[in-house]
């Protein structure tokens, strides 16, 4: 079983798990004064109007977004898996230094580690990458080879590639609208981004962040799992899995609520 549909099942078998056990002035009496020419009504100072936030200006956001980013990016899956990089359609875009911090919590989030640790001993257990060999040493080189594959994958599709081309990373749900089209909308967001700008376009990042971190790979990979033709597939897969994963991100407030009876957090803001 290849390791990112393992990491899936992982995922699906923690969730499997929780789920079982949200004046005038007057004139004198003796004078009469002459009446006096009507005079111009001065018009009225316009009042100065409180300066708004320019539209998707990473840099000039409110406090109230801020909150509701801070938000967005402590949500879990059940409480426990990170579930950090989605947001609404009216998000303000990331500075580059909040895709940083996006993907540096992303990546080293103590139960991301956990799901790396797991799934290098599964990898043990049924000897895949058998170049790396068993024992101690066999799982270290393991578990480091999942860890890099977790980390480039994050550094180069949640932060460098995004920086340089000026794309949001993150997946921005739709949340309303009919099963169909929320599920069509969910299946193309690994290759269609919302912009810096506030536009939409193909999602590059994603992309190439899939292929660099997969030809990254054959760095640290045994010889034997090396080759444009491995490092393609597994690039690939990497795409597939992120396509699937926009179903979760899409439709996992709508089972919470369901589950726990909770409201997600976004409705909770309106």
């Amino acid at each position: 079983m290849n390791a990112l549909l393992r990491r899936g099942v992982l995922v699906v078998g923690i969730a499997i798990a929780y789920s079982t056990a949200a004046p005038a002035q007057q004139s004198s009496p003796d004078q009469q004064p002459a009446p006096a020419a009507p005079q111009p009504t001065p018009s009225p100072k316009p009042e100065a109007q409180p300066q708004q936030p320019a539209p998707n200006n990473p840099k000039e956001k409110t406090e109230k977004e801020k909150e509701l980013e801070r938000q967005e990016q402590s949500t879990r899956l059940l409480g426990v898996v990170p579930h950090f990089g989605v947001t609404r359609q009216d998000a303000p875009p990331l500075t580059p230094g909040g895709k940083f911090h996006l993907m540096r919590k992303s990546a080293f989030d103590p139960v991301e580690i956990g799901l790396v640790a797991a799934q290098a001993g599964i990898s043990q257990a049924t000897d895949e990458f058998p170049g790396y060999g068993q024992g101690a040493a066999g799982y270290g080189k393991r578990f480091g080879a999942t860890l890099a594959d977790e980390v480039s994958a994050s550094f180069f599709s949640n932060f460098f590639w995004p920086v340089m081309l000026k794309e949001d990373p993150r997946y921005f749900r739709l949340g309303e609208g009919s099963a169909g089209h929320r599920i069509k909308y969910a299946l193309v967001q690994e290759f269609v981004c919302h912009t810096d700008r506030g536009g939409r376009s193909f999602s590059f990042s994603n992309v190439l962040g899939a292929f660099l971190s997969g030809g990254l790979s054959n760095v640290y990979y045994p010889s034997s799992d090396r080759g444009l033709s491995l490092t393609m597939s597994r690039s690939a897969i990497a795409l597939a899995y992120g396509t699937l994963g926009g179903l979760i991100d899409e439709f996992y407030p709508d089972v919470a609520r369901k589950l726990f009876h909770k409201k997600s957090k976004d409705e909770k803001a309106k």
